[in-house]
């Protein structure tokens, strides 16, 4: 397994998505990553509807130790201490002054580790109006403004956890950059990182789209720009058309589509009109698409060179011949809840897979009393 990041301790006091995303990313990447529980059901991922393990906790997660301590005792806040006296990084998501409170500040940490890289992940930042504020993925993406991108008729949160995910792996970009800068000048550095700033950097072209050309942002703005289209064909399946600004891609889309002639529309015979006119052309493709099943219009796509793709539910992505021939996904056992399926790092060395599989998720504690042997303490 490629290990790049082998040797390298990391104490991680994080709950949810934002931390444990960060810390399974290094861990991923061959860290030795040890999470910090608190004994009372630890991280509040782990359990779902009252089950012992939970999908959440298991996707972000895998390949760390665990060891439940209670930071609010002075035992175990030692026992903290000692961890954090031979990490290089330690990460955690409190709210602002949280640590602090607890003796357990980035300057009280310096103190015991000079080099220790600390990353805070908060939500809107250590101070500020909101700073105080409980912050989760949905009030980042509202905040961001990314909300209202995807606000087309009923108001509607996305889905996926956009927010949440987009912190942890900028967190996780954060402390590379740290471990890189100390290795080079000895320096260790504070990494801060909050949900807001990460959502925003996320989209950064709605913003300045705005401000550059006074144009408002709304839903359709990126997929008008694109000359991107969601089409439902007659077995009521869909598929995916992206235009981009390349003409041929245009013939071609209207080649497999049997409408050449709609070239010469006077509402479509440029680009720079296709745009104005984005809603008034989806119209005109969605009736000419529905007569026809998805692999009839896939087909001629292909050969046409046309980038396309079709809207895959969840189950056929992982069914998917370019999914399975990526090796994307990683079958697992875990000793209790047996067989499951498990996302791999979408980052290659070498050109090649991982030859070893992931480490399962941690059981609350799992590595408690190897830990305290090995810093002395049992």
């Amino acid at each position: 397994m490629s290990k790049p990041l082998a040797g390298v301790s990391v104490v991680e006091c994080s709950t949810m998505i934002t931390g444990p995303l960060a810390g399974m990313m290094l861990a991923d990447l061959g860290a030795e990553v040890i999470k910090v529980e608190n004994p009372e059901g630890g991280d509040p991922f782990r359990s779902f509807r009252g089950s012992k393990y939970s999908p959440y906790f298991f996707s972000y997660n895998r390949s760390k130790r665990s060891i439940a301590l209670d930071l609010r005792s002075e035992k175990d806040s030692e026992v903290f201490k000692k961890l954090v006296a031979r990490a290089d990084v330690m990460i955690e998501n409190f709210r602002p002054g949280v640590l602090d409170r607890l003796g357990l500040g980035t300057a009280t940490l310096r103190d015991i580790n000079p080099r220790l890289i600390a990353c805070s992940i908060t939500g809107f930042g250590k101070s500020g109006p909101y700073s105080d504020r409980p912050a989760y993925d949905a009030v980042a993406q509202a905040l961001s403004g990314i909300s209202s991108l995807m606000f087309h008729q009923e108001p509607q949160i996305t889905g996926p956890t956009i927010a949440d995910n987009l912190t942890g792996i900028f967190a996780c970009y954060g402390i590379l950059a740290a471990l890189m800068e100390r290795e080079r000048t000895g320096v260790a550095r504070t990494v801060e990182v909050n949900m807001l700033d990460a959502t925003i950097a996320f989209m950064p072209d709605p913003f300045l789209i705005t401000t550059l050309l006074g144009v408002k942002a709304g839903p359709f703005m990126r997929a008008q720009a694109s000359q991107s289209y969601a089409l439902a064909c007659s077995d009521g399946r869909v598929l995916a058309v992206h235009l981009s600004s390349q003409e041929k891609f245009w013939k071609g889309c209207l080649d497999a589509f049997e409408i050449p002639g709609l070239a010469a529309d006077p509402r479509f015979d440029d680009r720079a009109k296709r745009v104005d006119n984005y809603l008034e052309l989806a119209d005109t493709l969605r009736p000419i698409v529905a007569q026809k099943p998805r692999d009839y219009w896939g087909a001629r796509l292909t050969e046409r060179d046309v980038p396309w793709a079709p809207v895959h539910s969840i189950l056929e992505t992982m069914d998917d011949p370019q999914v399975a021939h990526l090796q994307t996904f990683a079958q697992m056992i875990h000793p209790d809840i047996g067989p499951y399926t498990a996302v791999r790092r979408p980052v290659t060395f070498d050109g090649t897979r991982d030859d070893q599989p992931l480490s399962v998720p941690p059981e609350l504690n799992a590595d408690g009393p190897a830990i305290l042997k090995e810093l002395g303490l049992a």
